[in-house]
C-alpha cells in the first residue's frame, strides 16, 4: 500500500535503526512503483527544551485545528469574568453567600446580560435589512453570524437556540430566556437555574466557595465570597464611573488594559446593575446625597446608550431621562460615548445595535420608572 505524501512510518517492534526504516520504506516504495513526497516540513518554532513544535524532532507534519488558535487568541482580549457574573456577584452577599430573597429584577436582566455578551463577542448581530429602521429596537429581528462556542456554558446554550430557532426580536428572547411566555411550544427555551449555575462556574474560577447553610427545615447551598479582590475590582468600576466629574474617564472605571470592548462593558455593567437592583450594594460605601448622584448619572447613562445610535439624546443638548426628585445629573459624558464609539468602529455595527436594544429593555423595566 502506497504510503501518504509527507508522512512517515514508525517502526515500534525490534531493534532497528532509524536508517535501516528508511531504507525499508524506500524499498518498499520503488518495488510498488511510488515515490515519497519529499515536500518538507513545515517549520514550527523551537521550544524551551530544545525540540521543534512537532511531537517528535524530525517528524513532518503535526494536525491542529486553526479555529483553537483563534479561541486563545480572543480568550487573551476577554475579561476573567462575563458582565453576567459580574452582576450577580454585586447582588451577593459575601459573607452569607446568597442573592437577597426580594430581589425579583436580577433574574430577568441575567437574561438580558447573555444578549450582551454574545454581541460583544461578535457571536449575534442584528438581521441585516434597511428595513428594519421601521420597527422599534426590541422588535428587530436578531441572528446568529459566528457558531464558534465561547467555553461559558450558559452562553453556548443560549447560542445554540437562537441559531436552532427562527429569527425573532432582543425582547422576544429575552423574556423567551426567562420563560415569560404564554405560548407552550416555547417553553423550552428558558433558561433553567441561571443563578446557581453561574454561582458554580465562579467556584469553579476561584471567585466563591460552596458551603452549607441551615435554614429552619431544610439545608441550602450557599456561595460566599472567597476572592474578595474580585468583588472589590468590580464595585470599584462601578462607583468610579458613577462618581465621575469630568468628561475623561478614570482608569479605575475600565477593566484592565488590553481587554476587547472596555467601554461599552463598563456602560453596561452599571445599567445592568441598575436594572437588576444590585446598584445600592456597589454604593454603600458612598453617603446619600453622593449615592442618589450616582444613581442620577446611571440613568442619564442609560438614556444615553439605550438609544440606536448611540448618544442621540444629546444630540440637541438636553439631558437624559431624570429620576424623580432628581436633575439627572449635570455631568458630561460625552466622553464616554465617544470612547464606545471609538470601540465601535462602524456606526453602523449590527453587534452594538444589540447592546442598544437590551440597554433599552432594561429601561422599561417598572424597577426603573
Amino acid at each position: 500500500m502506497a504510503t501518504q505524501s509527507g508522512l512517515s512510518r514508525r517502526r515500534v517492534g525490534g531493534g532497528a535503526s532509524a536508517g535501516d526504516s528508511t531504507a525499508d520504506i524506500s524499498t518498499s516504495s520503488s518495488q510498488n512503483g511510488s515515490s515519497l513526497s519529499t515536500t518538507p516540513a513545515p517549520s514550527f518554532p523551537t521550544s524551551p527544551n530544545g525540540y521543534g513544535g512537532t511531537a517528535l524532532e524530525g517528524s513532518s507534519k503535526v494536525a491542529y485545528d486553526p479555529r483553537d488558535l483563534d479561541g486563545d487568541a480572543e480568550d487573551s482580549k476577554l475579561p476573567k469574568l462575563t458582565i453576567l457574573e459580574e452582576v450577580l456577584l454585586l447582588g451577593l452577599k459575601d459573607k452569607q453567600g446568597y442573592l437577597s430573597f426580594w430581589n425579583d429584577n436580577i433574574s430577568y436582566a441575567l437574561r438580558g446580560c447573555i444578549i450582551i455578551e454574545l454581541a460583544l463577542r461578535k457571536r449575534i448581530a442584528m438581521v441585516r435589512d434597511p428595513n428594519r429602521r421601521r420597527y422599534p429596537l426590541p422588535d428587530r429581528l436578531v441572528e446568529v453570524v459566528d457558531e464558534r462556542l465561547t467555553g461559558e456554558t450558559i452562553l453556548d446554550e443560549a447560542l445554540k437556540m437562537i441559531k436552532s430557532s427562527e429569527k425573532m426580536g432582543v425582547g422576544s428572547w429575552i423574556d423567551l430566556l426567562s420563560g415569560e411566555t404564554w405560548n407552550v411550544m416555547k417553553i423550552g427555551f428558558q433558561l433553567k437555574q441561571v443563578r446557581e449555575r453561574l454561582m458554580k462556574g465562579l467556584v469553579d474560577k476561584g471567585v466563591l466557595r460552596t458551603e452549607k447553610r441551615n435554614f429552619l427545615l431544610f439545608d441550602m447551598a450557599t456561595h460566599p465570597v472567597a476572592d474578595a479582590r474580585t468583588k472589590e475590582d468590580v464595585v470599584s468600576r462601578v462607583v468610579a464611573l458613577l462618581t465621575m466629574r469630568t468628561a475623561a474617564i478614570p482608569p479605575q472605571a475600565l477593566a484592565k488594559e488590553g481587554i476587547q470592548n472596555r467601554y461599552t462593558r463598563a456602560v453596561c455593567l452599571a445599567c445592568a446593575s441598575y436594572a437588576a437592583s444590585v446598584l445600592e450594594n456597589a454604593l454603600q460605601r458612598l453617603s446619600f446625597d453622593a449615592r442618589e448622584a450616582a444613581f442620577a448619572r446611571c440613568d442619564d447613562i442609560l438614556a444615553e446608550f439605550s438609544t440606536w445610535p448611540f448618544g442621540s439624546v444629546r444630540a440637541d443638548g438636553s439631558s437624559g431621562r431624570k429620576r424623580e426628585g432628581q436633575g439627572g445629573g449635570s455631568e458630561n459624558i460625552a466622553g464616554l460615548v465617544r470612547e464606545v464609539k471609538k470601540e465601535m468602529g462602524d456606526p453602523e455595527d449590527l453587534h452594538f445595535e444589540v447592546v442598544a436594544t437590551v440597554l433599552e429593555v432594561f429601561g422599561r423595566m417598572d424597577s426603573l420608572l
